[in-house]
C-alpha cells in the first residue's frame, strides 16, 4: 500500500500560503509527515495494521500537522526532527478520535470512505481509535516530560468536550455549547501550534501567542461550520442545508436564536424545539432561521474572534509565516459571511 494515497494533504495545503518557498517547504515537509505516519500505523498483526491505517488513508485535510509545520517556522530550527514527530502526534490524535465519532454518530462514512464501524464493527473502531491514542503517546514520550504533560492535558479537554456535547447544560446553553467546542476541537488545534513553536525553537513569548491563536482560530472554524450549516446552499457547502438542524444538534445561529425574548420568535422556537425529520417543518425553520438577526450575530461572533486571533500575531515578525497565519483567520471570518 502506498504511504501517500491519491488526494492526500501533499498535493495542496490546507492552509493559504502566498509565498512560494514557504510553500513548496511545507509540501515536502508535509510528504515527510505522511510517511511518518503511515509508518506509526504498522503492527505486527496484518489486521491492525489495516484497521489503524483505514482512516489515515483515507487522507483528509491534514489542517493539524500542516499547523505545527509552520508554527515552527517562526522559530529558529524548523527542521528540527521532532517538528515531525510532533505533527504526527496530533494528527495521530485527532484521527483515533473520528473512530470514536463514527460510532457515537452511528456515522456509515467518513472522507469519502466506509466508516470503521460500517466496514467492521463498533468494536473494531473503538478499539482501533484506542490503539491510535495508545499511538500518540508513545510517540509524545519520544518528545519529552513537558509533552507528555501538554498531551495529557488537551487529550482531558478534548474528551471532556466530547462528554459535554451529549449532556444537558447545566448553565448557559450557548456558553456550554461553546465549551464544547473550545475542548472538541480547539484544544488540539491550539496544542497543534504550541508544538510548532516550542520544537521549532521559538520564543516562549511567541509559543504562548501562538497556542492561544490556535485555540481561537480552531474553535471560530468549528463555529463557521455551523453558520455554514444554515446559511450555504448544498452546491456551495458541499452538504445538505440545515443538517445539524434536522438532526438537532445544537449549533451557534441556533442558541442565539433560541436566547432571543422577543415574542415574535415563538414560532422559531417552538420549531427549534421541535423534531424537525418532517421535510415541511424543517424548510419552514430552516427559512426562519435564515431570516432571523442571530445569523448575522452569529456571524459578527466569528469575525470577531478571527480578529481576535490576529491581534495575538504581533509577536511575530512580519513575513510570510505570520501572513500566511493572519490569511487563515481571514479565511474563517471570511467563509462564515
Amino acid at each position: 500500500m502506498s504511504p501517500h494515497p491519491a488526494g492526500d494533504a501533499t498535493s495542496d495545503l490546507a492552509l493559504p500560503i502566498d509565498d512560494t518557498d514557504l510553500a513548496d517547504r511545507l509540501r515536502r515537509r508535509m510528504a515527510e509527515v505522511e510517511t511518518a505516519l503511515h509508518g506509526h500505523a504498522a503492527s505486527p498483526s496484518p489486521f491492525v495494521t489495516a484497521a489503524a491505517r483505514h482512516l489515515l488513508d483515507a487522507g483528509g485535510k491534514r489542517f493539524r500537522p500542516l499547523l505545527v509545520l509552520l508554527a515552527a517556522e517562526a522559530g529558529t530550527d524548523p527542521g528540527h526532527p521532532d517538528v515531525v514527530t510532533a505533527a504526527c502526534v496530533v494528527e495521530i490524535t485527532h484521527v483515533g478520535s473520528l473512530y470514536h465519532d463514527d460510532v457515537m454518530d452511528e456515522a456509515a462514512l467518513r472522507r469519502g470512505e466506509s466508516s470503521a464501524n460500517a466496514r467492521w464493527d463498533n468494536h473494531v473502531a473503538i478499539l482501533t481509535g484506542d490503539w491510535l491514542f495508545a499511538k500518540s503517546s508513545e510517540l509524545t514520550a519520544q518528545l519529552g516530560a513537558d509533552a507528555v504533560a501538554i498531551q495529557a492535558a488537551t487529550f482531558t479537554r478534548l474528551v471532556e468536550g466530547q462528554i459535554l456535547e451529549g449532556v444537558e447544560p447545566e448553565g448557559d446553553a450557548l456558553q456550554h455549547y461553546l465549551d464544547v467546542v473550545a475542548g472538541k476541537t480547539g484544544s488540539l488545534i491550539a496544542t497543534s501550534a504550541r508544538y510548532g513553536a516550542r520544537f521549532g525553537g521559538a520564543s516562549p513569548e511567541v509559543e504562548e501567542a501562538l497556542t492561544a491563536y490556535g485555540e481561537i482560530v480552531g474553535s471560530a472554524f468549528q463555529l463557521s461550520d455551523d453558520i455554514l450549516d444554515v446559511a450555504s446552499e448544498s452546491d456551495e457547502s458541499g452538504k445538505t442545508p440545515g443538517t445539524d438542524l434536522r438532526e438537532g444538534v445544537p449549533t451557534l445561529p441556533v442558541l442565539m436564536a433560541l436566547a432571543s425574548t422577543d415574542p415574535a420568535d415563538a414560532r422559531l422556537h417552538e420549531l427549534l424545539r421541535a423534531d424537525l425529520a418532517d421535510d415541511a417543518l424543517h424548510a419552514e425553520a430552516l427559512d426562519l432561521l435564515r431570516k432571523h438577526p442571530a445569523l448575522e450575530e452569529a456571524r459578527a461572533y466569528v469575525v470577531a474572534r478571527a480578529q481576535e486571533a490576529k491581534a495575538l500575531l504581533g509577536v511575530l515578525p512580519e513575513g510570510s509565516v505570520r501572513q500566511a497565519l493572519e490569511d487563515f483567520a481571514d479565511v474563517v471570518a471570511i467563509r462564515s459571511a
